[in-house]
């Protein structure tokens, strides 16, 4: 059975830990989060990479692909929560390997500041929740392959975080046809960032239709991407 089709989470023996903290996948041999300090690098690609807090508002949608661990999630709250603006997000994201919520905790106990608003998603995710609510923000993550659930998907993003495992490993995820799909629901004037600069992702987002343009990198990563469609 090949990896699409089997569709399930990485597990306790599809992880290992490194340094005891960080989750690395067994199956793409790559972390789920910078080895230095993985919110700081959320908050420099992702909310940073497409002008966020700033653009927040009520209603505004984001999209991502790849959950992992759920810590954008967290940052998106933290960061909506500190604008003390009225309203509600929507938060979207694509996850074919869905993490279990033990393995989730452990990762998050990394970041105290993240940890402290995670109660509600932990206990949501743990149950088997895959559309929760917490405050100020509606998310669903959708499970299953991105190149079959997204295709399908009727909504439009403001803004994507595109935090699939690195091209290298997980070319499926980076592929011109997924990068279409992107560029197909993304609103007029809406963005994307990732923290890869791979010439040949940049070159489809391009040709989806984005305005591309390389930045510098969080750490010891020279460049990222970021865009506006």
């Amino acid at each position: 059975m090949s990896e699409r089709e089997q569709g399930a989470g990485p597990g306790i023996d599809g992880l290992d830990w490194r340094d005891g903290a960080i989750p690395v996948s067994r199956r793409f041999d790559d972390p789920y989060f910078s080895l230095t300090d993985g919110l700081a690098e959320t908050r420099h690609v992702f909310l940073a990479g497409n002008g966020l807090p700033d653009r927040l508002r009520d209603g505004f949608h984001i999209a991502e692909l790849g959950f992992g661990t759920g810590l954008n999630l967290l940052a998106v709250l933290l960061a909506w929560a500190g604008t003390g603006r009225a309203g509600t997000l929507r938060y979207t994201s694509f996850e074919a390997y869905p993490m279990e919520a033990e393995d989730i905790a452990r990762a998050l106990a990394h970041f105290p500041e993240a940890q402290a608003v995670a109660g509600p998603f932990l206990a949501q995710w743990a149950d088997g929740a895959r559309r929760f609510s917490m405050p100020g923000v509606e998310v669903e993550v959708i499970i299953g392959d991105a190149r079959d659930t997204l295709p399908l998907w009727p909504g439009l993003a403001d803004a994507w975080f595109l935090d699939g495992f690195s091209p290298a490993k997980n070319p499926e995820l980076w592929s011109p046809g997924i990068m279409a799909e992107v560029g197909r629901h993304t609103a007029a004037g809406g963005t994307f960032a990732t923290y890869t600069a791979a010439g040949h992702v940049r070159r489809a987002l391009s040709d989806a239709g984005f305005s591309v343009t390389r930045q510098p990198g969080h750490g010891r990563k020279r460049h990222m991407t970021s865009g506006v469609r």
